[in-house]
């Protein structure tokens, strides 16, 4: 497929305005880390709630979302949305907390919270971990997404398409740090959203409306059973994918309780902790509402556009191209270079974010922590660069070993999922120290992994074929929900038995915590050498706020699922809910005890 000349200048002009953008953020030089990388902490929160969101819309977002629906129906989507309950728990347990801890990476906070060799050697692994590997490993996966769209989209070739989009987002990277991701993030997420948004549309009027979009579908023998199903109905699905959507809704969402990464870091970024509670709640609702449903609209319609009976043997193949091509069938000229400039722009906030991220971590907690301690600023400002440059190399070899979006979505969730619930009672609990992070962490890493030891034995012929077939049917993709929660439950308990086999972290280092934080919870013994400094304020705000919380979030995002099919009254119903709730949802946000508060 070839653009028009007025597509080409459509992407060249979004560019160049980008380019301006950071040319203009740049003259605000950074003389410091902290300046690079939270922008000295006073950004307000409606910028760094858009920014995580325009992080979250990658270019593997939408495509995954197409394969989603295309595959499974509506209801599989809940791979995305299982966040939301976990968004809104940390706006109301733990942004605060993060943006009162005045760090600059969530892995150093390990070393405020904890004491000794142990801490030490938990921070550099879990900078090296999480700010190389599964950094690395999600923009492998980014740009994979870039490189099918591209590929169908521009027909350039994958060397020469990853050549170009990364080019771009190394250049926003390196000119300005946070303050410009940030600044440009905006710009991304308008352009993105508006997009998407517009596509959604031109497939709405081809199909005949919302009515007339869900009665096509319904009538075509090619569709998965269910596909406009918004949760799994027993009918249409296996017993296994019903208990794994039960384990992702009802515990697995705790893994996104607490924050981390990017996400955190913008927190860090925030003017205080106001902003960052406002931030958080922003995020989960632009992230989780905004962003989705055109997807998943784009997605509905390509069933009819593109039916699957008559596809093609490289989209059958491939479900994830599904996307770029509906670009093509339905946008006129002009409006498709909107599209793909969209993209572009999706594409390099996600990078910025994750490349700035990933440096902070490089830098902060490997370089300057373990290598380098006395070093001035501008030398660690030209190491920060220099590590940017470096994640960039190690992230586009992982591109080469991927082939599905989708599943390194789910293989994120269960690598991760061990340790959800110790990095959650770090806030809360005295006792966790070091060693519980570290055997949990481990754990997850060894029993994630399970498949390739045993195949490694296999090989070495120490188990026999009888047990390599039962191993790989219980790392079977099917059942990956399922073994994330066993691995996660099996992690923490593992934890817990190794903190009360270890010693406590050294009092001097928990007082100073207590002091920094003023975490609540279970903090007796710390608590009553600090009786001034305990907050006695009730947390059934904070809890009725989650709720309510809860519930705005998804009463908001099914509204507008059922106004997309037609459904206007159920949707009706559930906008008014959604707005109850909203507005209980801010009350409760806006009574939370902050350092500001009088």
């Amino acid at each position: 497929m070839e653009l028009a000349f007025l597509d080409w200048a459509v992407i060249i002009g979004y560019l160049l305005l980008s380019i301006a953008i950071g040319v203009f953020v740049v003259k605000h030089n950074s003389k410091n880390i902290t300046d690079f990388f939270v922008a000295g902490r006073n950004l307000p929160w409606w910028l760094l709630g858009t920014s995580i969101a325009a992080t979250w819309f990658a270019t593997d977002a939408p495509l995954a979302v197409t394969a989603l629906v295309r595959s499974k129906g509506i209801y599989g989507n809940w791979l995305w949305w299982y966040l939301g309950a976990g968004i809104i728990m940390m706006v109301f347990f733990y942004a605060k907390y993060w943006r009162r801890s005045e760090i600059l990476t969530d892995a150093e906070m390990i070393e405020l919270r904890y004491s000794g060799k142990s801490a030490s050697l938990l921070r550099g692994f879990t900078a090296a971990f999480f700010g190389i590997f599964k950094n690395c490993f999600t923009m492998g996966w980014i740009m994979l997404a870039m490189l099918k769209f591209s590929n169908i989209m521009l027909g350039w070739s994958a060397e020469f398409a990853l050549g170009i989009t990364l080019a771009f987002a190394l250049l926003h990277t390196l000119s300005s740090g946070i303050k410009g991701v940030v600044v440009l993030d905006m710009l991304h997420f308008s352009a993105g959203t508006l997009g998407t948004i517009i596509l959604a549309i031109f497939v709405m009027v081809q199909v005949g409306g919302p009515t007339e979009l869900g009665t096509q579908i319904a009538s075509r023998s090619d569709v998965p059973a269910g596909v406009l199903d918004m949760f799994p109905d027993i009918s249409h699905v296996s017993i296994t994918e019903m208990i794994g959507f039960v384990c992702l809704v009802g515990i697995l969402w705790l893994g996104q309780a607490q924050g981390d990464g990017y996400i955190v870091q913008r927190l860090f970024s925030a003017k205080n902790e106001r902003h960052a509670i406002k931030a958080s709640l922003w995020f989960a609702v632009a992230g989780v509402v905004i962003l989705t449903w055109p997807w998943i609209v784009v997605g509905l319609g390509s069933v009819v556009i593109l039916p699957i009976s008559e596809a093609t043997e490289a989209l059958l193949a491939d479900p994830e191209l599904a996307y770029p091509m509906m670009i093509n069938e339905v946008l006129p000229v002009g409006l498709k270079g909107l599209l793909v400039a969209a993209f572009m722009a999706a594409f390099m906030s996600t990078m910025d974010t994750h490349l700035c991220w990933g440096g902070s971590y490089m830098v902060n907690d490997i370089y300057k922590r373990f290598i380098k301690k006395d070093a001035n600023d501008k030398h660690y400002l030209l190491v920060s660069r220099i590590s940017i440059v470096l994640l960039l190399l190690i992230s586009a070899m992982a591109a080469w070993q991927m082939d599905s979006i989708a599943g390194a979505w789910v293989y994120i969730i269960e690598i991760v999922s061990g340790i959800s619930i110790i990095l959650m009672l770090r806030w809360f609990w005295w006792r966790i120290n070091a060693w519980s992070e570290i055997a949990s962490m481990l754990s997850a890493l060894i029993l994630a992994n399970g498949f390739l030891w045993v195949r490694w034995m296999h090989g070495f012929g120490w188990i026999s074929d009888h047990v390599l077939e039962i191993t790989n049917g219980w790392y079977h993709e099917d059942v990956a929900l399922i073994r994330a929660t066993i691995l996660l439950l099996v992690c923490t308990g593992i934890a817990i038995v190794v903190t009360f086999l270890t010693k406590p972290t050294d009092n001097a280092t928990l007082l100073k915590f207590y002091k920094k934080v003023r975490p609540k919870g279970w903090w007796g013994p710390i608590a009553k050498q600090l009786p001034d400094l305990v907050d006695h304020s009730s947390t059934k705000g904070s809890w009725l706020g989650f709720i309510f919380g809860v519930i705005f979030l998804n009463s908001l995002l099914f509204s507008v699922g059922h106004a997309v099919l037609g459904g206007y009254k159920v949707a009706l119903l559930l906008l008014f809910i959604g707005g109850v709730c909203g507005w209980l949802t801010l009350r409760f946000a806006a009574s939370l005890k902050t350092q500001e508060s009088p």
